[in-house]
């Protein structure tokens, strides 16, 4: 893929004629490769509206040149493509949509509005941009009355009815099936014992398997397991689950950046390299979420 690079110096005395430009260009959704070029996907509609944008600099007394442009190579290609991230923008429409009541109908159609403008400059979307649509559509499905549409279904269960058993994920565990335990032997079955598969399709068959193909407890949907076994069990209303809950899905599908996720992820890697076994890991691992868990419940009750 290439790209169309705009090369714009203004006057300084044009504040006005300076100000047109930026959100011209803000509305085309244009990456900035530094102070002063501006770039955006190759297409014939682009090309008229850096054009367009062009010819506006010069009538200012500006200049303006625009260039076809690529990547070196892979890496190069994909820096530049990186500039391009909406993640932070879905983040924070993810935070107003937390904090809307499904019943107050005039939010919800802008935050549409919102989702469908950042959408249009989302130039390589991912799983940041489904993330904001699962939410909005869930939101939005809960003011109609109607159920959201679902690749899966998850059924609400009682913990009290999980008590003793073994459960069984894939061995080398990393993140989803590191907080995933963690949060079976600390919210749903406090006696859990665990297997670590080679084969998880040699899971015996009294275990319940998470974390992998035809396991009871998996991704669903756009869910993560660790997503999928809060919601099964009615966990993910605590906000303090919820929280950690966003770590694990950008740690382990991507998606909404998570401010302290590269940080978790340093610790476990390390716990990770440092354990001998599954087990020790486990262990390891449950004190930083259960660390986790107290700094967002105590954080909460400040608020």
């Amino acid at each position: 893929m290439e790209f169309l690079a705009l090369f714009v110096s203004l006057p300084t005395k044009q504040s006005a004629g300076r100000m047109r430009i930026w959100r011209a260009l803000r509305a085309l959704g244009c990456a900035t490769l530094r102070d002063g070029v501006y770039l955006l996907p190759e297409s014939a509609e682009h090309a008229a509206a850096l054009a367009q944008i062009a010819e506006d600099v010069r009538a200012v007394q500006g200049k303006a040149d625009l260039y076809r442009l690529g990547g070196r190579d892979e890496l190069q290609q994909a820096e530049i493509v990186a500039l391009f991230d909406r993640g932070p923008e879905y983040a924070r429409l993810l935070a107003a949509i937390a904090d809307t009541d499904a019943a107050d109908a005039k939010v919800l159609r802008v935050l549409r509005r919102e989702l469908t403008a950042i959408a249009a400059i989302d130039y390589f979307s991912g799983e940041a941009r489904r993330q904001a649509e699962a939410a909005l559509a869930a939101l939005e499905a809960a003011a109609s009355g109607e159920p959201s549409a679902k690749a899966g279904v998850i059924r609400r269960l009682a913990s009290a009815d999980f008590s003793g058993r073994t459960w069984a994920t894939r061995k080398s565990l990393w993140v989803d099936r590191m907080a995933s335990a963690w949060l079976i032997r600390r919210f749903i079955d406090r006696k859990a014992k665990f297997l670590w598969l080679d084969n998880p399709k040699k899971c015996p068959k009294a275990a319940l398997g998470f974390d992998f193909d035809g396991a009871a407890f998996t991704h669903v949907g756009g869910r993560v397991t660790f997503e999928v076994l809060a919601a099964s069990f009615g966990l993910d209303s605590d906000p303090a689950i919820a929280r950690i809950a966003a770590i694990v899905h950008c740690l382990d599908v991507g998606g909404v950046p998570v401010a302290e996720a590269a940080g978790i992820e340093a610790v476990l890697a390390g716990a990770r390299a440092a354990a001998p076994n599954d087990d020790k890991l486990l262990t390891e691992a449950s004190r930083l979420f259960d660390n986790l868990y107290q700094n967002y419940r105590q954080e909460n009750s400040h608020e």
